[in-house]
């Protein structure tokens, strides 16, 4: 947003004392899923919770605008709906939490589910009047280290980047599908505008070639317990005091944030995740799709 001198959007629900939503809004919430959310998930807010909040939040601003035109400068005009980027970066938190109760067999046997729930989303964003979609794909989930203390145990279990082998094959079977789905979305609806961004090459080619980015660790968290290679433990979150092995210990941040690419074993740094989006922001991770292509 710095980039492009436009504020940070507002969060939908964060919406008392009248925010500005004229640049848009953040329907994201930690945790998120696009299946539907169970009794097992992180966040109520699954992909067709925040769609619906989309149409309630653009069926009230038109409401209100109708009725006061004094909130013009905090809310959008119908055509900034229509002319508005929708941003979706999917694919992590569904992946992860199949994992936790399934093989990577049935992880992979999942993606098309996922996927038919994240089509029926955006095309009933289209249908509102939604034009312009800028979809990420998901990271390289086997790189986190919170991953690599539960599954790569067995060095038989990781890649050469010491990554956990299953979680980036199941990531890279769900881009690839991501993929195909954009393609056909564009395809079922030429006046549609379907950007794909590849936020798995940018994020393993951070991670691999750290150093060449001016950064120290490429996997180890920032803010953990445990010390190097990963620095992290799962008893113990960020910012956490516990009493471990008879130990009171506390999962303290470095003091060099800047030369890590992970924060807290789930997140990556301001400094990485600055890193990427200077990368988006180049272009050469970006596909436009054109149905002529097939």
């Amino acid at each position: 947003m710095n980039e492009m001198d436009l504020p940070f959007l507002n969060p939908y629900l964060d919406s008392v004392g009248a925010p500005s939503f004229q640049t848009g809004c953040n329907f994201a919430t930690g945790g998120s899923t696009v299946l539907p959310a169970n009794a097992a998930s992180i966040s109520p807010f699954s992909f067709g919770i925040q769609v619906a909040q989309f149409g309630r939040f653009k069926a009230k601003a038109l409401e209100i605008l109708s009725k006061d035109k004094k909130l013009q400068n905090v809310l959008p005009f119908e055509d900034y709906f229509k002319q508005g980027l929708y941003t979706f970066d999917v694919g992590q938190n569904d992946l992860d939490g199949a994992f936790s109760s399934k093989s990577e067999d049935q992880v992979v046997a999942l993606i098309p589910s996922i996927m038919t729930e994240f089509e029926a989303g955006i095309q009933k964003l289209y249908n509102q009047g939604a034009k312009n979609f800028r979809i990420h794909n998901t990271g390289p989930l086997g790189c986190l280290p919170r991953i690599i203390a539960t599954f790569g145990k067995n060095p038989s279990q990781l890649d050469q980047f010491g990554c956990v082998a299953s979680h980036n094959r199941a990531a890279t079977a769900f881009n690839a599908q991501l993929h195909d789905l954009c393609f056909k979305f564009q395809r079922k609806f030429p006046e549609a505008n379907v950007t794909y961004i590849n936020i798995y090459k940018i994020k393993l080619d951070l991670i691999t070639n750290y150093a060449q980015y001016g950064f120290k660790q490429g996997i180890a968290a920032c803010c953990g317990y445990g010390g190097l290679p990963l620095n992290f433990d799962n008893r113990i979150n960020c910012g956490e005091t516990k009493n471990l092995n008879g130990t009171l210990v506390t999962a303290t941040p470095c003091t060099n944030p800047e030369e890590y690419v992970n924060w807290d074993g789930n997140h990556y740094t301001q400094a990485a995740n600055q890193y990427v989006s200077t990368q988006i922001l180049t272009g050469n991770y970006s596909e436009t799709l054109d149905i002529f292509q097939y």
